[in-house]
C-alpha cells in the first residue's frame, strides 16, 4: 500500500527585518496597532515586520513535506482554512495524488469564494507539501516529477530597490549590475520623484543595455497608462507590470493594445483561469504567477497555458522563507517558455535558513536545488522563526 498523509501542522515564520518591505515609511505611512501599515500611493497594507506562513506535511512512514503560501498579512486566517477544514480531506490521502487532491480541494468551496484569496493560498501550501513528499519519496527532484527541466540556471532580475532617495537606488542597482545582473525592477509606491524621474536616472545610471523595468501596483486609469507609457517610452523600459486594477480586464486588455509597452501582470492570479481570462483577449505579454499563490500545479497549469499562447513566463517572488522560491524555481525549471525570475535580495539572503547552500542567485542567475522534493528543508536556525499555531 501506498504511504498516506497523517498530519498537517501550521506555523508562521518571523522575517522580521530593520526596514519595512520595499524601504522607509514615507509621510502619512504608520503602523497600526497590529502592526500593519497602507502605502499611500497604492493604498495597499503590509506588515512593519514580514513574515510567512509554513506547512508541514508528514506522511504514516515519516516523510515529510514543506508548503509555503504568502502570509505576510492575516497568516492566522489561511491558517485556519487549513486546520478547519482542510485537514480532514488531505489525512489518509496518497501523495502522489497531489493534483486530484487539489482539485478536490478546490471543488469543496465551489459557491463560497472557491476562486481567490485566502482558500487558494491554503491549497497553495498544501500542494507545495504533497509534491515535496512526492519527490522525496520518489528520489527525484519536483522538475524531474514534472517532466524534466529545460535549463541548468534561470536568470534573476533585481526587485524593489529598496532605499530611500533617488540616487540611492541609483547606486544600489549599479552594485547589483557590477555584480552581474542585467535586469531591474522599481516600484512605483517608493519613486518619489515620479515613474518617468526614477526610468531617466536608473537609465542613465546602468547605460543603454540594462533592462529596466517598473511596477506600477495597479495605480493607474487605462488612459492614463497610456499616458505614462508614451512618456517613458523614450527610455526603453522592459516591461510595465501591474498597470491596471486586477479586475478591470477590458482596462488591462486596452493598455496592452494602446500603449506600446509590453505588459506583465499575475502576481495575484490564483488559478489557471485567471490566466485564461487575460490572456485570451490579448490583455497581457508577459507572464507572472507567483508559487505562494498558486502552489505548484496551477503554476504549472497557467505556464502551459501561456506557452499554448506563445507568451512569456516570468514568476513572480513575494515576501516569504524561500520554501515557495524553492518551488517556483522547480517548477520553472520545467517550463520551456520562462525567460527570468524575480530575485528579491532582501528577502532570499536574510532569511535563507536551509540545511546546505541550496538556495541561491549570483551573477544574474538562480541556481537550482536537486535534492529530492522542492529542494530545501528548515535547518534548525529557521525552525527556531517558527511558531505552530
Amino acid at each position: 500500500m501506498a504511504d498516506r498523509i497523517a498530519s498537517i501542522q501550521c506555523y508562521v515564520v518571523d522575517l522580521k527585518q530593520e526596514s519595512p518591505y520595499l524601504g522607509s515609511l514615507r509621510d502619512g505611512e504608520e503602523v497600526d496597532d497590529q502592526g500593519y501599515f497602507v502605502r499611500k500611493q497604492n493604498g495597499t497594507v503590509y506588515p512593519r515586520h514580514n513574515r510567512s506562513l509554513v506547512v508541514e506535511i508528514k506522511t504514516q512512514a515519516g516523510v515529510e513535506g514543506w508548503g509555503e503560501t504568502y502570509g505576510i498579512v492575516a497568516p492566522r486566517a489561511t491558517a485556519e482554512i487549513i486546520k478547519d477544514l482542510l485537514t480532514g480531506f488531505v489525512l489518509g490521502c496518497d501523495p502522489f495524488e497531489m493534483q486530484t487532491v487539489h482539485d478536490r480541494l478546490y471543488d469543496l468551496m465551489r459557491v463560497r469564494g472557491y476562486h481567490g484569496g485566502f482558500y487558494l493560498d491554503a491549497l497553495a501550501a498544501i500542494d507545495i507539501a504533497l509534491w515535496d513528499i512526492a519527490g522525496k519519496i520518489a528520489g527525484l527532484p519536483v522538475h524531474q516529477l514534472l517532466g524534466g527541466k529545460y535549463r541548468e540556471k534561470i536568470h534573476g532580475y533585481v526587485s524593489g530597490l529598496p532605499c530611500d532617495t533617488l540616487r540611492e537606488r541609483c547606486d544600489f542597482a549599479l552594485n547589483w549590475q557590477e555584480r552581474g545582473f542585467d535586469a531591474f525592477k522599481f516600484a512605483a509606491p517608493v519613486a518619489d520623484e515620479g515613474v518617468v524621474s526614477e526610468f531617466r536616472e536608473l537609465r542613465r545610471a546602468l547605460g543603454d543595455e540594462a533592462k529596466i523595468a517598473c511596477d506600477l501596483h495597479w495605480t493607474q486609469t487605462k488612459a492614463s497608462a497610456v499616458e505614462l507609457a508614451r512618456r517613458i517610452s523614450v527610455h526603453h523600459p522592459w516591461f510595465i507590470e501591474a498597470p491596471m486594477p486586477s479586475e478591470d480586464v477590458t482596462g488591462l486588455q486596452y493598455v496592452a493594445h494602446h500603449s506600446g509597452q509590453t505588459i506583465a501582470v499575475g502576481e495575484e492570479w490564483r488559478t489557471v483561469f485567471d490566466a485564461r481570462s487575460r490572456i485570451d483577449c490579448g490583455a497581457v505579454h508577459i507572464i507572472q504567477p507567483e508559487m505562494g499563490h498558486t502552489g505548484i500545479t496551477q503554476f504549472m497549469r497557467i505556464g502551459r497555458y501561456a506557452e499554448a499562447h506563445h507568451l512569456q513566463v516570468m514568476p513572480h517572488a513575494t515576501i516569504g522563507s524561500g520554501i515557495f522560491l524553492a518551488a517556483s524555481l522547480q517548477a520553472s525549471a520545467a517550463l520551456r517558455n520562462i525567460v527570468s525570475h524575480e530575485f528579491q535580495h532582501s528577502l532570499l539572503q536574510p532569511f535563507r535558513h536551509f540545511t546546505g547552500n541550496v538556495l541561491s542567485c549570483e551573477a544574474g542567475f538562480y541556481s537550482i536545488p536537486n535534492s529530492p522534493g522542492i529542494g530545501v528543508e528548515p535547518s534548525e536556525a529557521m525552525k527556531k522563526k517558527m511558531t505552530r499555531i
